[in-house]
């Protein structure tokens, strides 16, 4: 499908300030477009970042548009292929729409129905005929689409009146230190006092200044956040972790670490085989590789075990990768001018881990199976500004503080000597069949309060990880954020902290599914 994407997200508009652009890319999602009444402008630093002032801010809007990719759930194997490109293609055309807008705004200020008969009806007509042909792939193959597929063809506008700030109402808690905890969970809300008091006034009132210190955009240095309130000092949130599950008589007790280093080889690329297979810069943000060295979008299960690995075990040639962090600083990389870099608003300097800790861990309610070689496994979700919280799964702390706050909306702000940790845990049930689902999530589940999986899954070793960098504090002052640091992701998600994510494959050789089961079911600790 050569330069075609594919990401998925189901609308919700959040506020966003006058200065602000931010490309969508999905087979659903926001497209964020600014109107101004004056045509003053001067721009120095190209799509994403430089200096901006503008006269006057008449309007902000977005697009919403429905998400197509959630609703193909069901989609048969044969058929995968040409969906997958399809939703590419609706990618392709929210791009093309976004581009539209930031080119136009003269003339929607002239003209009150010009985005919608000149952008969002000829949008329209281009995503019926994709959904078309996305349910003559399903049904050719014998299966049966959505019936509702036709209903998400269509895009709307909404003022900046009718939008809403999103990802500002405070972190829950989703698990604890080590792995992570055993459940997913949305946010409670018990932060939210301290993201309000840092976040100044920037959500409505278009004033939050970005890393360049223009005014009138949403934060960061590429206009497209974080801000003020995307953080909060870490020694003045309450704790909030909850007790793991106890475990059983039955419970398998123990550990198996591998130990595949931080990415200092700088393995990097834009892909994402999992969601976008043969789809170059399918992720729209950059990833840090460890463990299989050749994972790109064209890499297949064929080619998987050729890939070399990083890890001390050289059985282990699964793929670990996750989004870069960057500080921006004003510093650049050497992906300032690339795509999934600052074309796409991901700027500032990558910061390699100083830590890398990936552990399986056991179930506290009985023994393991061995992960099925080539399992796929998605943790968290790089949409949730835009898809809610449903499937978040980020955990944000700082040293000395893991067992008593994680968070999950905000980034923490570490006292001295303390440095930033993220931490995933995935899924620990599996259907007991498939590699991989259609959504690449109802194959996989978590566990349920007590630990236990439900429906008939079967418990595999938890896959768990903590990333540690050394990060200067950021500092805030008069509501704004100076040396911000923040998870790379889609320009649209604005660089929340709960977009934050994590991507596995499981490849194996010499028996080590195996060896990793039965070590944790004898409540050994293996390396």
């Amino acid at each position: 499908m050569g330069s075609n994407t594919r990401k998925r997200r189901t609308p919700l508009a959040v506020k966003v300030t006058a200065a602000s652009a931010a490309l969508a890319l999905g087979g659903g999602g926001l497209i964020w477009a600014n109107f101004y009444a004056s045509a003053h402008e001067a721009n120095n630093g190209g799509k994403w970042g430089g200096n901006s002032t503008k006269a006057a801010a008449a309007q902000v809007a977005t697009i919403s548009c429905p998400d197509v990719g959630q609703k193909l759930t069901n989609v048969p194997n044969q058929a995968r292929k040409d969906v997958d490109g399809e939703l590419a293609n609706l990618d392709r055309q929210i791009t093309e729409a976004y581009q539209r807008l930031a080119t136009t705004r003269d003339a929607q200020t002239r003209d009150a129905s010009f985005v919608q008969n000149t952008i969002l009806q000829p949008l329209k007509e281009r995503r019926q005929n994709i959904l078309d042909r996305i349910k003559l792939e399903i049904t050719r193959v014998g299966g049966t689409a959505p019936g509702d597929l036709d209903t998400l063809a269509n895009c709307t506008g909404t003022p900046a009146s009718q939008t809403t700030p999103g990802g500002q109402q405070g972190d829950g808690q989703q698990g604890g230190q080590d792995n992570g905890g055993q459940q997913q969970g949305g946010g409670q809300d018990q932060n939210g006092q301290q993201g309000d008091q840092q976040g100044g006034q920037d959500q409505n009132g278009g004033q939050q200044q970005g890393g360049d210190g223009q005014q009138g955009n949403i934060g960061g240095q590429a206009g497209n956040g974080p801000v003020a309130a995307d953080f909060v000092d870490i020694t003045k949130v309450q704790p909030n972790v909850k007790a793991k599950p106890r475990n059983n008589r039955n419970a398998s007790r123990g550990t198996f670490t591998t130990r595949c280093g931080v990415n200092a080889n700088k393995n990097h690329n834009t892909d994402n085989v999992i969601v976008a297979p043969g789809v170059k810069n399918g992720a729209h943000h950059l990833h840090d590789y460890v463990g299989n060295q050749k994972i790109d979008a064209f890499a297949s299960n064929d080619t998987f075990l050729q890939g070399g690995s990083s890890c001390q075990n050289k059985n282990d040639l699964s793929s670990y990768y996750w989004p870069v962090v960057r500080v921006q600083d004003g510093s650049q990389d050497f992906d300032q001018n690339n795509d999934g870099g600052g074309k796409e608003g991901n700027v500032g300097k990558i910061l390699t881990p100083v830590q890398a800790q990936i552990k399986y861990v056991g179930s506290p309610t009985g023994k393991v199976v061995a992960m099925p070689q080539f399992l796929r496994i998605i943790t968290g979700d790089a949409k949730t500004t835009t898809n809610g919280l449903a499937n978040a799964n980020a955990h944000w702390s700082c040293t000395g503080f893991e067992n008593k706050v994680q968070l999950t909306e905000q980034y923490p702000i570490c006292p001295q000597g303390s440095k930033v940790v993220r931490t995933f845990a995935f899924q620990s049930c599996w259907d007991g069949q498939n590699t991989d689902s259609a959504n690449h999530r109802t194959h996989v589940a978590f566990a349920d309060a007590n630990g236990n999986c439900q429906n008939g899954f079967k418990a595999i070793p938890q896959l768990t990880m903590r990333l540690v960098y050394n990060i200067t504090p950021p500092t805030l002052e008069n509501g704004q954020v100076k040396n911000a640091y923040a998870v790379d992701g889609f320009p649209e998600q604005l660089h929340k902290a709960a977009t934050d994510h994590d991507d596995f494959i499981s490849i194996t050789q010499g028996n080590l599914a195996n060896k990793i089961a039965n070590c944790v079911n004898r409540g050994q600790n293996c390396s």
